[in-house]
């Protein structure tokens, strides 16, 4: 019986670590007004938005890991063309989803998290 509670909740758990993971953004069709820079101090508080936007439900707004890892000192563990691989095409099952951020947004945070060492 409590092998069958844990299971269920853990069950809820993902399902609602994937709802809040998946949030979407409205299209306004306009290109970014970032499209030609690379993260540096200047735009480290866009990838920040960016980040805050999406990703720091299931990471943490300090990125002290919530439902998904911590990512405090990520880019000594992956590089930026790895940790952008990870945003484009997921992670685990779906643990990560994949496609939150495409094109230089997705640059924008990956630099950026490539930069916590």
């Amino acid at each position: 019986m409590k092998r069958k509670v844990i299971g269920v909740v853990m069950i809820v758990m993902l399902a609602f670590a994937m709802v809040a993971c998946s949030s979407k953004t409205k299209d306004t069709g306009k290109p970014s007004d970032n499209t030609n820079k690379t993260t540096t101090t200047a735009n480290a508080g866009d990838a920040q938005k960016l980040f805050n936007a999406k990703c720091s439900s299931c990471h943490g707004k300090d990125l002290a890991g919530n439902v998904g890892p911590k990512l405090q000192k990520v880019g000594s563990k992956y590089s930026k063309d790895e940790i952008l691989n990870i945003i484009k095409k997921g992670k685990g099952n779906g643990a990560m989803p994949a496609g939150l951020y495409s094109g230089k947004d997705a640059e924008t945070i990956a630099d950026w998290l490539a930069s916590k060492k």
